[in-house]
């Protein structure tokens, strides 16, 4: 099995990239993580399967092998950071309601993509 460290994660962009051990970039989706993990930090070593997508490799099945080593278990982002997530959510959260007042649901990918997002606030709140 393919194996590599994760290069960058976007929660808010719902993808990111792995350095796989050849050195090759491979698309990680959020799709691709493991039930009930949201989010992967630069350094994580990973193992994967590898599927040949119109993007190139891209990884399905991921496994966390070893995450890397953090100062504090829940550390939070930067406050600024944070308040900035938070006012662009919101700005989401308006058009998501707007729309449902005018009988548009958001697409699947766009509540799973959401969710995400919401789920990732809530857990730098709670840290």
């Amino acid at each position: 099995m393919p194996s590599g460290r994760v290069k960058w994660f976007s929660l808010e962009k719902g993808f990111g990239f792995i350095s796989n051990d050849e050195g090759e970039d491979v698309y990680l989706a959020a799709t691709s993580l493991p039930e009930g993990v949201a989010t992967v930090k630069p350094g994580t070593k990973i193992e994967f399967s590898i599927i040949d997508s119109r993007k190139g490799p891209q990884a399905m099945s991921v496994h966390i092998v070893d995450a890397p080593v953090s100062l504090a278990e829940n550390s939070r982002v930067n406050n600024d950071d944070l308040a900035a997530m938070i006012e662009d959510t919101i700005k989401i959260l308006d058009k998501v309601g707007n729309g449902l007042r005018h009988g548009r649901h958001p697409s699947g990918s766009e509540a799973e993509r959401l969710g995400r997002v919401l789920r990732g606030i809530a857990g730098q709140l709670e840290a």
